[in-house]
């Protein structure tokens, strides 16, 4: 039996979205707020499931989530992020930095488990637009382009073993199927898969004592491996438990291209943590044990280090690209679910801004994100604001006294502030309000 999916004539366009992630589910809803009453997503996976480890969202995405009336929803199962501290490996502390409510914002950075708030978006979804809007096991396989500029769009699905083709001309496609896009890789055949920098990523969630992890995100380690560890949630339970996310990245002990080799085909494999946990022995920071952590964990994933280079435009015609299809970055600055979120905002914004013409709509989404978050691109390359960890360890790789004497006051807060500006995320730009709240409706 082939999924349902919209395709009768209305005087609405029809929006077809390629991916149920964040970037996806919230452009659906987005584009619903928006006025826009005939939107459908695709999602390859038989069914969304609460899977992943955690994302940090930086206060400009909660801005645009709360425009939407989410905030709640999300909080409910999210902790409010209020300081990051930079550590060197040797235990120093490099930096201790106020975030969200605490830095001046008007809204709250918020540490969350990817699955609660994919399931979040996707209840909403359901509730707004319908349970027939989201359509799971339907894979996007190919696209190309109508006389007018109009997508067809080639899609595969699974109906338990049997599998079915069909065709669909919507009047937009918005490719948000993440890092391996089959929509990018139609509007440009020529470019292949992300590229490897040659490191290694590990991830998962740990369940810990509320006391052993600190109230704080830390970001540690030299130039050569780094962890990132926070708490995402409050404590519950007689234990007093919370949640806990953890990142570690190091380069793979096997030369690139062999690794390269053996990473593409297992692109996030669960590995025992006992494979990587020697490298992080000893790492403590005020009172923070990356080993406990990492012990904790049910399990944990191994994928490589990729982005995918800046294009020199998203948009062809009615088909256009958001979140990782657009601009998959390293993971530093907490920037990949937080411009996937205002992604979709501007779309929705840009779409309603242009209701005779959804061409026009698109280029002007794309003029408006694609400067910014290619210069985030970059910067992200460059390692972000952790570049600071490297900074610190080139002048001081046995470990300081005085972090003032390694890289004075002013230093430190120059290199998070360019970050921040790159970004449009600093407290002024934000506190400023959303850009995209007073959109025109479709019509």
């Amino acid at each position: 039996m082939s999924p349902h999916i919209d395709t009768h004539p209305g005087h609405t366009p029809h929006v077809v979205i390629a991916g149920g992630g964040i970037a996806g589910l919230t452009a659906a809803l987005a584009l619903h707020a928006a006025g826009f009453e005939r939107v459908t997503v695709v999602e390859a996976a038989a069914a969304l499931r609460p899977v992943g480890a955690g994302l940090d969202l930086m206060p400009n995405a909660v801005r645009e989530l709360d425009a939407l009336g989410l905030l709640d929803a999300l909080e409910a199962g999210a902790l409010r992020t209020r300081e990051l501290r930079y550590y060197h490996r040797s235990g120093g502390l490099i930096s201790r930095e106020p975030r969200g409510l605490d830095a001046g914002y008007r809204w709250p950075q918020l540490s969350v488990h990817r699955g609660h708030l994919q399931q979040v978006l996707a209840g909403a979804v359901r509730a707004r637009l319908g349970s027939a809007a989201l359509v799971t096991g339907v894979k996007v396989t190919g696209v190309e382009p109508l006389p007018g500029g109009r997508p067809r769009l080639r899609l595969e699905h699974r109906d338990g073993p049997v599998r079915g083709r069909a065709s669909l001309e919507p009047d937009v496609l918005v490719g948000a199927d993440g890092i391996r896009s089959a929509v990018r890789a139609a509007l440009n055949p020529a470019e292949g898969g992300p590229p490897w920098n040659g490191m290694l990523v590990w991830r998962g969630v740990s369940r810990m004592p509320a006391r052993a992890v600190g109230s704080f995100m830390l970001i540690a380690g030299d130039d050569r491996q780094k962890a990132v560890v926070y708490p995402m949630g409050r404590p519950t339970g007689p234990g007093r438990e919370v949640l806990v996310n953890w990142a570690l990245a190091r380069p793979a002990d096997t030369p690139a291209a062999a690794g390269e080799e053996r990473l593409r085909g297992d692109w996030n494999r669960a590995v025992p943590v006992e494979a990587f946990l020697p490298h992080y022995e000893g790492w403590e920071f005020d009172g923070v044990s990356v080993p406990a952590v990492l012990r904790a964990a049910d399990t944990a994933h191994e994928c490589p280090m990729v982005d995918r280079a800046p294009l020199d435009r998203w948009t062809h015609g009615r088909t256009t690209l958001i979140g990782d299809a657009a601009h998959a970055v390293y993971p530093a600055g907490s920037n990949g679910a937080t411009q996937s979120i205002v992604d979709a905002r501007a779309l929705a914004h840009a779409l309603a801004r242009h209701p005779d013409d959804p061409a026009e709509g698109l280029a002007a989404y794309e003029r408006e994100r694609r400067p910014a978050v290619t210069a985030l691109q970059h910067a992200n390359r460059r390692l972000g604001p952790e570049a600071v960890i490297d900074l610190v360890h080139a002048r001081a790789p046995h470990g300081f006294t005085d972090i003032h004497q390694v890289v004075p006051a002013e230093e430190l807060a120059a290199i998070a502030g360019r970050y921040a500006a790159t970004g449009a995320f600093d407290p002024a730009t934000v506190n400023r309000g959303s850009p995209y709240g007073t959109a025109v409706p479709a019509s």
